[in-house]
C-alpha cells in the first residue's frame, strides 16, 4: 500500500511539472525553511525544484515523495488569480 501511495503522489505532482511553487521544509530543531522555485522534474523516488537564483545560495533542491506523504515537506502550487493548490496525501 505504501508504495502505492508515493505512485499517487508522483503523479499527482507530473500534473504541475514547469509551475511555479512554494516549500515549506522542516529544518529541525524547530526550525522551517521556505523555499520558492519551479518544479522541475519529477523520478521515480524524488522531485527536483529549480529554485529562486536570486533568493538561495543553491540552484535546485530535491525532496523525497515519501516527505509529502509524512509531512516533512510542505508543498504548495502557485496557481491562476492567486489560487494556492496545497499538494498532501490524502488520507481515506
Amino acid at each position: 500500500m505504501a508504495k502505492n501511495v508515493l505512485i499517487d503522489i508522483k503523479r499527482n505532482l507530473d500534473q504541475y511539472i514547469g509551475r511555479r511553487i512554494t516549500l515549506k521544509a522542516n529544518g529541525g530543531r524547530r526550525k522551517t525553511i521556505e523555499r520558492s522555485g519551479v518544479l522541475e522534474e519529477t523520478y521515480p523516488s524524488v522531485f527536483i525544484v529549480k529554485l529562486d537564483e536570486e533568493q538561495n545560495a543553491f540552484k535546485r533542491v530535491s525532496y523525497s515523495y515519501a516527505d509529502i506523504l509524512t509531512e516533512t515537506v510542505e508543498l504548495i502550487v502557485c496557481g491562476d488569480n492567486d489560487k494556492e493548490i496545497k499538494i498532501t496525501y490524502n488520507k481515506q
